[in-house]
């Protein structure tokens, strides 16, 4: 507890002063609990009869509450907000980085709004929630913490972890991988992170597929690249609308985000050959390629590359729940050691009870029974949501049918970027969380769209949720 006396007079009635300045200043709020005298003596040099008598008048005067058995509490005596420290001016000029930051983000962070007010909200990202989940990994927490060595990690991550992840990629996606190929790293932000580190300089060229998910955007922004869009049509990504001159390239082959579309396999090949020929490194983020509902699908982008240009990251979040902030990245060689280097820089390494308890979870099979029983669910309430569509808004949105993922894109037939805004506000208004495709694009794209999140609700509510969109889409007059 830092208390400064003055040194004029008594020391208690310096006390006296000093616990009153902070308390009408606020930084001791009403309801905080004093040190005991015996503490705060011996932190302040004092002797325990001083606090006692300091203690004593201010509760006589009003200041403190005393509880036998428990203490002494601030009572409520009108004090002011805490003062920011500088007057919350900066005294300072930020850096480079920092402005782009906050240009880039408008000042605010990118945690997701509150929703209290939202009887349906049909946000992308929010999980699907699954209690047997919740249970096992409680059990397999209080195992790791029984068990994960105290020290500092790996800062590549922890090798069971790794290895478990080269197997499942192998046999889930298609991608050869041994340990020493992999970096853990907290969550895919992360990795879009130590690639703007690693592989960019300020004024470097970065394609983007247009549209796009943005937080890749806003790291190399902050970064101080060059974004380029790329054209995306109903197969994804188009190979002749890459730029040259490029220094990186973020691709989703697996499942375009968020229209959808799944690049074809010359397609790939053709990007494969662009980065060869100019020497630009491939991120290939496949982020939901866990959760596929019918069709075959293609290998990862990663299984083809034979000049090792693409880096493969993926994240747990969206198999399991965002708040686990873990991920992977599958690197080339020649990009290991820089990539670990800055991993280690940055916070050498990621959550090793996280990594230990997930590691074990997926050696003992939890991981991939969860991956069926969520894809059985997700595939219900995809059924659900597709059903209502059709119900409820045929004629006012065309949707795309991705055949993955948790989420679906739905393109506004006869409706323009104005009033698709519209009808999100007044969806809004009645309880209906709706988002639109436009912040994910570099350009507006032609025709207004909705991405519409299916996950974080049950099939009953889904149906309701629809059926109220329907009903917005009449009262705003893009239903007839």
């Amino acid at each position: 507890m830092y208390l400064e006396l003055d040194g004029q007079g008594p020391r208690y009635a310096q006390l006296i002063r000093a616990l009153k300045a902070a308390i009408l200043d606020g930084r001791y709020a009403a309801g905080a609990r004093l040190p005991p005298s015996r503490t705060l003596a011996r932190e302040l040099d004092l002797s325990r009869n001083t606090v006692l008598a300091a203690y004593e008048q201010l509760q006589a005067e009003g200041f403190l509450l005393g509880r036998v058995g428990s203490g002494s509490f601030v009572a409520n005596v009108g004090s002011r907000a805490p003062r920011r420290s500088g007057g919350g001016a900066l005294v300072a000029p930020l850096s480079a980085f920092a402005r782009r930051a906050l240009a880039n983000t408008d000042g605010r962070h990118l945690a997701a709004p509150a929703q209290r007010e939202l009887r349906y909200n049909l946000q992308y990202g929010v999980p699907l929630t699954n209690p047997l989940l919740a249970g096992a990994w409680r059990r397999e927490i209080a195992r790791a913490a029984e068990r994960a060595a105290p020290g500092y990690p790996d800062a590549q991550g922890l090798a069971a972890l790794r290895e478990q992840v080269c197997d499942y990629l192998g046999r889930r996606r298609g991608v050869p991988a041994a340990a020493a190929d992999v970096l853990i790293v907290n969550g895919t932000q992360q990795a879009f992170s130590l690639a703007a580190r690693v592989l960019l300089e300020a004024g470097d060229q970065v394609a983007l597929e247009d549209p796009h998910y943005r937080g890749a955007r806003q790291v190399f922004v902050a970064r101080g690249a060059h974004v380029r869009g790329c054209r995306v049509d109903g197969e994804g990504l188009v190979p002749q609308a890459l730029p040259a001159g490029a220094r990186l390239a973020v691709v989703t082959p697996s499942h375009q985000f968020p229209t959808g579309a799944l690049l074809p396999l010359a397609r790939r090949v053709e990007l494969l050959a662009w980065s060869a020929r100019e020497h630009t490194w491939l991120i290939e983020d496949d982020y939901d390629g866990e959760f596929r509902y019918g069709g075959r699908p293609l290998a990862a982008l990663k299984s083809l590359d034979r000049a090792g240009r693409v880096i493969y990251i993926g994240s747990f979040s969206k198999a399991l729940f965002p708040a686990l902030r873990l991920g992977y990245m599958v690197l080339p060689p020649a990009l290991r050691d820089a990539f670990v280097a800055a991993k280690w820089l940055e916070d050498r390494g990621s959550n090793t009870l996280e990594q230990a308890a997930l590691a074990r979870f997926m050696t003992d099979g939890g991981f991939e029974r969860h991956l069926r029983r969520a894809a059985l669910a997700l595939r219900a309430r995809r059924a659900a949501m597709l059903d209502g569509l059709a119900r409820h808004a045929r004629g006012a949105l065309e949707v795309v049918d991705s055949n993955a993922g948790m989420h679906l894109t739905a393109w506004l037939a006869h409706a323009n970027h104005g009033q698709c805004e519209q009808l999100v506000a007044h969806a809004r208004s009645k309880g209906l969380g709706l988002y639109t495709i436009t912040p994910y694009c570099l350009r507006p794209p032609a025709r207004p769209a909705l991405v519409l999140g299916y996950a974080g609700l049950p099939p009953a509510d889904i149906e309701a949720a629809l059926r109220l969109l329907g009903r917005c889409l009449r009262e705003t007059g893009l239903l007839q």
